[in-house]
């Protein structure tokens, strides 16, 4: 699985050249697949990055205790000074599995991206 995971995950970085990374993460928080664009100098090491993973599927899984009101989180976003993150739950039997993380510069317009490139995509994966 890893590496095809892997191999969405570069599909995900030739979308768009101001994607900075992709990656997919089970609920144990482990990285199952990731890239980054190529000749990118990461603003995290691999440990911050992990720690963020799993920090990610935390506030995931904290955001379903309101999706009874809402509905389900399609994706969640944040606008740093450096960097835009993407993070977009993935649900098999509507219980989320896995979590996949995108960042892009900040001048990206990403929600098209997300919503109708890398969403449909993870459905068709995952279903």
């Amino acid at each position: 699985m890893e590496g095809s995971m892997s191999d969405f995950c570069y599909w995900v970085l030739d979308l768009d050249k101001g994607i900075r990374f992709a990656g997919l993460a089970s609920s144990s928080g482990k990285l199952v697949g990731s890239a980054y664009r190529r000749g990118l100098k990461p603003l995290a090491t691999k440990e911050e990055s992990e720690a963020s993973v799993l920090n990610s599927f935390t506030k995931m899984n904290t955001r379903t205790a309101m999706e009874s009101k809402f509905g389900e989180t399609v994706y969640a976003y944040a606008l740093y000074k450096n960097v835009k993150r993407a993070t977009i739950p993935i649900r098999q039997s509507s219980k989320i599995t896995h979590i996949f993380m995108a960042s892009f510069d900040t001048n990206v317009e990403h929600e098209p991206i997300i919503l109708n490139k890398i969403i449909p995509r993870i459905s068709s994966l995952f279903s």
